[in-house]
């Protein structure tokens, strides 16, 4: 359940859920994520995929000075199995 716990405290951030979103596009380095959040000090950022990273949600491998990170779906599908088991039998 600590897993749940993990993923769905990350996924409880718009920015975090924005960068999920992208990943499920394509793999990308730190740099061209943190491009799309200028608003955002790379502090921040960095502190962004930390969680996700903890949560599992995200895999991250370094290539010389870049660092890319790609989509866990594995992950995802064992919070929706999780989900789907705690609430699945609620009723209206």
């Amino acid at each position: 359940m600590h897993a749940l716990s993990n993923a769905l405290h990350a996924l409880s951030d718009h920015t975090r859920r924005k960068i999920l979103k992208m990943l499920q596009k394509r793999d990308m380095t730190a740099g061209q994520i943190a491009a799309r959040f200028p608003a955002l000090t790379l502090p921040s950022i960095s502190h962004h995929f930390s969680v996700l990273k903890q949560a599992n949600l995200v895999t991250s491998e370094r290539q010389g000075q870049k660092i890319i990170y790609s989509l866990n779906t594995t992950v995802f599908y064992e919070v929706l199995n999780n989900l789907l088991e705690t609430f699945g039998g609620l009723s209206r």
